[in-house]
């Protein structure tokens, strides 16, 4: 039922207003209700919540319409995505300065995105697509479209292992996974069929960020409606509960070490949440907010140092769209 459409140029599509519309109002459909309204405002910190706000910045996107995903590159170079476009921009986080990188062709949206530093590409989700790009992050150019999904589908993360890139689907318990030689060749995806907790699908968005612990051999994914995170077994899909207490509005996640960093876009912080070593239980051992946050979504690790798409769902004409960076302790 998945099929692979491979393309070694990039066509040349004048970027319209309409076309950035027409993929905002696809994504639209799938956005909880609060989607209508501007994100409420942050609550007053606990006397734990570290704000680091002397270290905040905030970088440009020129041009972008709408923001999402953010993924690390080489040194401090980052990928940022333009929803509703597809677009990418490319960055660097010590000049603080980023540009138009990827004019994506018509139709496109990019959720989540993971940079393969090691061949040079670039994952992006494809949202209600049902599919998932790969670019060149060298040129750019087009290396693959995937259909992912047919049918109900929002492509909405993706990470990455040694063996390849597994994406979420925010309407279905189903996770894909896309293998990576060893020279960067990509293999036909698969789809992965979940069961326990984190199958479970409601109204509105189910599963969202992805990561991995381990070396790969475990994902982590977290669950919007269930306001949770959930170990899975690529090799079987069976899930099982991380205990850590609700985590509202949870959506993209990263690990590092026995570290997961948690995005709660709509209250506007992120939680910095300790992990057992069997995957059972994690605790919340910091909250981290800044005065720059406007629902952020996504996050990078460079360092010490967090960076953020923030996606301003539900904000009346926003002024233009960023990415936000703060200490990450």
């Amino acid at each position: 039922m998945n099929s692979t459409q491979h393309s070694t140029h990039r066509p040349t599509v004048t970027r319209r207003a309409a076309r950035a519309a027409v993929a905002l109002a696809a994504t639209a459909v799938l956005l909880p209700a609060a989607g209508a309204v501007a994100a409420p405002p942050t609550p007053s910190p606990p006397a734990s919540v570290s704000s680091h706000r002397q270290q905040d910045t905030s970088i440009p996107l020129p041009g972008a319409s709408s923001a999402e995903g953010i993924a690390r590159g080489k040194g401090s170079t980052f990928y940022a995505g333009d929803l509703g476009r597809g677009d990418i921009f490319r960055g660097d986080l010590r000049k603080g300065t980023a540009e138009l990188f990827i004019d994506a062709p018509e139709g496109r949206a990019a959720v989540g995105l993971k940079a393969d530093v090691r061949n040079d590409l670039l994952f992006v989700s494809g949202g209600a697509t049902g599919r998932a790009y790969v670019y060149d992050t060298d040129t750019g150019a087009e290396v693959a479209d995937l259909l992912l999904a047919t049918g109900s589908a929002f492509i909405n993360d993706v990470t990455l292992t040694r063996d390849g890139a597994y994406f979420t689907n925010s309407q279905a318990a189903e996770l894909y996974f896309v293998p990576v030689g060893d020279h960067g060749e990509l293999g036909e995806p698969e789809t992965i069929a979940l069961s326990g907790p984190a199958a479970a699908v409601t109204p509105g968005f189910n599963l969202n960020g992805i990561t991995s612990v381990d070396r790969g051999r475990t994902l982590i994914v977290a669950h919007s409606a269930n306001q949770a995170l959930y170990t899975v077994d690529p090799e079987t899909g069976v899930s099982a509960d991380i205990v850590t207490g609700a985590l509202p509005n949870v959506d993209g996640i990263l690990a590092k070490g026995d570290t997961v960093f948690a995005v709660q876009n709509r209250i506007n912080q992120v939680s910095r949440i300790d992990l057992s070593k069997d995957l059972t239980r994690g605790e919340v051992e910091d909250v981290i907010t800044s005065p720059l946050f406007e629902v952020p979504t996504t996050v990078a690790l460079f360092g010490s140092t967090l960076a953020l798409a923030n996606a301003k769902f539900g904000v009346v004409d926003p002024d233009g769209y960023e990415v936000v960076t703060v200490s990450a302790r």
